[in-house]
């Protein structure tokens, strides 16, 4: 997941790719097409390839077509433009923030209950597999993964700022954001080192995915400009761009990347696909790296959903990679594999869960700690504009951060620009 608005040329070869990347005569979903071959538009930074071979291996006559198109939000941008023309992939993978303008539009999906999804929608956590069930009752999407919500520190740099280095202890520091960000000043004059990468991301989009209530009302009404959670949410995220404990380095950057191998940040947030990034970005940091408890305990940030749209030519094909990787062991497998937290709690138990501990984040128990963090949440809806009013509260909070803002401001121009945004 990548909260980052697309570069235009990065854009433009999104566009290109979901006019031109599918051509033939489209099928209807009831005619089912290659019973093998089918294609699927992923975004990228996930390893979707590594899925897709897997699949592959167990399956010797399946042959996927993966086009890893971007970003999330590039490859939901595309999909759009790909509605429109016609010309449409098998497979998408759709982000959840990006879900709900196209779970309004259900017409243009596969109603997956007429290939067995009515039948395997209790899998499924409640508040997970409503999110790709439209108005009508059709489910356009099943559910790959959650994130949970975890802090991942470098136990070696806290030892050198005298902190404690145990995850119990360490989580013991942080009950609230408040003191999260104490928690920060203490290691930067101890260190002269950033506690965090950013606040945006770190501390603001962490705190308002543990609300009931985010961006829209339970009735889909917007209440991103009043709604207290979030507002609270947005000032932790100001105090600590103020509090100088951040290096100023946006998720999934370049600099990101580097800060984090230079150890130039001791802290990140860390739901379950998060530790991927970290593995990826930094490996010369193996064993260094250990995982807290967030800041209140629960919250999710993440999850993404696998949709057929409704003129795939080959929808029984695509229909059989969900039905086989979205299965709960399948769901399951990925986790023991990848480390994407399951979205069917019927293995939330299993011991091949429970026990995985993770080297690489000094053989923390990933599978309690984030199934944990999912226990007391309290969903919220996400409505058709969620992604785009969350980049603008992200940006408001970033550009304080960077001294391009003014902080005392910055609420009142975060709303402006959602607006602008959204056309409100």
């Amino acid at each position: 997941m990548k909260f980052t608005i697309a570069p235009s040329a990065a854009l433009a070869v999104a566009v290109a790719l979901a006019v031109s990347g599918c051509s033939g005569t489209s099928q209807t979903a009831g005619s089912g097409g290659d019973a093998n071959t089918f294609e699927f538009w992923s975004f990228s930074g996930i390893d979707q390839k590594k899925t897709v071979e897997q699949y592959e291996k167990a399956k010797p006559s399946a042959h996927v077509k993966l086009t890893e198109v971007g970003t999330s939000t590039e490859t939901a941008q595309a999909l759009t433009t790909a509605l429109a023309g016609g010309k449409v992939p098998d497979l998408v993978l759709i982000q959840g923030d990006d879900l709900p303008k196209f779970v309004q539009q259900p017409q243009n999906f596969v109603d997956l209950r007429t290939l067995g999804a009515d039948k395997l929608k209790g899998d499924y956590l409640d508040w997970v597999i409503s999110q790709p069930t439209a108005k009508d009752g059709s489910i356009i999407g099943i559910p790959t993964d959650v994130g949970g919500m975890a802090v991942a520190y470098r136990t070696d740099l806290f030892k050198a700022a005298g902190l404690p280095t145990d995850r119990d202890e360490v989580s013991k520091l942080w009950p609230t954001w408040d003191a999260f960000i104490d928690t920060g000043k203490k290691y930067k004059a101890a260190t002269g080192k950033a506690f965090i990468d950013n606040a945006a991301t770190s501390v603001f989009y962490q705190a308002v995915n543990q609300g009931a209530e985010k961006y829209y009302d339970p009735s889909g009404n917007p209440v991103y400009d009043k709604n207290p959670e979030v507002k609270s949410a947005f000032d932790y995220g100001i105090k600590a761009a103020l509090a100088g404990i951040t290096a100023k380095q946006s998720s999934f950057t370049d600099g990101w990347s580097a800060a984090m191998k230079k150890g130039d940040f001791a802290v990140v947030a860390a739901p379950s696909w998060m530790l991927t990034s970290i593995r990826n970005n930094a490996p010369d940091t193996k064993g260094k790296w250990d995982l807290a408890t967030i800041p209140g305990g629960s919250g999710n940030w993440g999850g993404s959903y696998l949709a057929i749209p409704k003129n795939a030519k080959n929808p029984k094909a695509a229909w059989e990679y969900i039905s086989s990787t979205q299965s709960p062991q399948g769901q399951l497998a990925h986790f023991l594999d990848s480390g994407s937290l399951p979205t069917t709690p019927s293995v939330y138990q299993d011991p091949k869960l429970t026990s995985v501990k993770e080297p690489f984040f000094s053989d923390a128990p990933i599978g309690k700690i984030y199934t944990d963090s999912l226990l007391h949440l309290k969903p919220f809806l996400i409505g058709p504009d969620s992604a785009p009013i969350g980049q603008e509260f992200l940006n408001a909070i970033t550009n304080v951060e960077q001294g391009k803002g003014d902080p005392a401001g910055a609420w009142n121009a975060a709303l402006a620009a959602i607006k602008t945004a959204i056309g409100g």
